[in-house]
Formats: C-alpha cells, structure tokens, sequence
C-alpha cells in the first residue's frame, strides 16, 4: 500500500511541475504563456535544438505587435504567424531587440509557429493585440 501511495504523489508532482518529456524545450525552462490577446514564450540556454513548435492563440484584434528579445550562439530560430484565415500576416527570423507590426488579418484563433534549426541560445519574444 505504500509502495502505491508513493508512486501516486511520484507521478503528481511530475505532473504539477509540467515537465513533458515529448517537449524538446523541456530541458530548457520553457515559459508559455499563452492568454487572449497575449501570447509570450520564453526559453533559457536552449542547446542544439531542431524543431517546429506551434500554438493556437486567440487575438481579438486584426492585428499584433512583435517585440523580439531572443539571444542566437547558433543556428537559427525563425517566427511565422498566420491569422485567422490561414493568410500569413508575419514572417521574420527571431532577434535580440526588435518591434514590429504584424500585417492586418482576421480576428480569431490564430497560428504562431517557430522554427529552430539547430538553435542554441535563449528565446524569448511576445506577441499582443495592437
């Protein structure tokens, strides 16, 4: 019964601390936080990291501020944004200190998808209604 007992609080806390193994930031602190009107996602020392991550995110508005604060050691970490509609309303590359607009969609669930190849480095940007 124990032994049970154990294994049951074992497998919350690993719960409760959101550690998914099936993540390839999960090694990395990831930080999502993802509300209406305001998506942020943020990641510490990344090492050698290639993947495509993707998120639904709800922007009540027709268009959204960009503001970059991601550090590149290497490869590189690219955004794409699409709105409502599937249209591709922003496309750059991540970069230390940047702002910028993305161009007017539909309002609704849109798409924000990075896409790291072999990135090292710490990632962190925002993306909020304008």
């Amino acid at each position: 019964m124990k032994k049970a007992v154990l294994i049951v609080v074992a497998l919350t806390m690993a719960t409760a601390c959101g550690s998914d193994p099936t993540d390839p930031l999960a090694g990395f602190q990831p930080q999502v936080n993802n509300v209406t009107d305001s998506f942020q996602l943020q990641a510490t020392d990344v090492t050698d990291v290639g993947t495509i991550l993707q998120y639904s995110w709800l922007n009540t508005g027709a268009q959204a501020s960009v503001d970059h604060s991601t550090t590149t050691a290497a490869g590189s970490a690219a955004l794409v944004i699409k709105d409502a509609s599937g249209s591709t309303v922003y496309d750059n590359g991540l970069a230390p200190s940047m702002n910028e607009d993305t161009s007017a969609g539909t309002a609704g669930a849109w798409t924000i998808a990075v896409t790291l190849t072999n990135y090292s480095g710490t990632l962190n940007f925002r993306v909020q209604k304008k």
